[in-house]
């Protein structure tokens, strides 16, 4: 059970109207490093956890993440509000713009659809934490790139606190690997955690 507070993580009061900028934010909605995709990886993958502690990590982590969604749909939407058709063909914004008006709809910097490939459950505690620290990762290096890009300073105040987050996140799943390793049955190969291989068979782990 979430208690939902009805404002943004962090403010997001952007004058400057940009849609070729919104183009490339929008990634961060339905790119495949983006918001959306960790939301939805870390709170599926909480079901499989064996550990409370690490449940708890992939909870708070995957509920900030949808708070993330947010704030990058309110960029957008203020990026791209009130534009006139000129400067919706002059800033290269008509191919979203014929689809989608000006509505917030998660896709790629390249244009593509969001897709459920984007975001990993293997079932695995080791597996997925590992795939979670590379997706904090790659975040962070998005949101990188996405500052190298951009000159407005209402932008980049929201982008580096966003990118500061991913920093977190990615130190919070050290944490839960460490958890994981420490109440791993066997901690010299913490990969045999798994409880169908705890008893051995003919002198054989299986």
């Amino acid at each position: 059970m979430w208690i939902y507070e009805k404002k943004l993580e962090y403010p997001v009061k952007i004058k400057n109207p940009n849609a070729k900028l919104a183009q490339t934010i929008i990634t961060q909605l339905g790119g495949p490093d983006g918001e959306l995709g960790a939301s939805l990886r870390y709170l599926n993958q909480r079901f499989s956890m064996p550990y409370d502690e690490v449940i708890g990590i992939l909870t708070d982590v995957g509920t900030e993440e949808l708070a993330h969604v947010e704030i990058i749909g309110a960029i957008v939407y203020q990026l791209t509000r009130d534009l006139s058709v000129d400067e919706i063909k002059r800033q290269g914004f008509d191919a979203y713009f014929v689809d989608h008006t000006t509505g917030v709809y998660p896709v790629s910097a390249a244009g593509v659809p969001f897709d459920a490939k984007y975001f990993a459950v293997k079932g695995d505690v080791f597996a997925d934490l590992n795939e979670d620290l590379a997706a904090e990762q790659k975040a962070r290096v998005t949101y990188d790139n996405i500052l190298r890009l951009s000159d407005d300073p209402d932008v980049n105040d929201v982008i580096r606190f966003l990118r500061a987050r991913e920093i977190v996140h990615y130190q919070r799943f050290g944490d839960a690997l460490r958890i994981s390793q420490d109440k791993s049955r066997d901690k010299s190969n913490f990969y045999l955690y798994n409880p169908a291989f705890d008893k051995p068979r003919n002198g054989c782990i299986m």
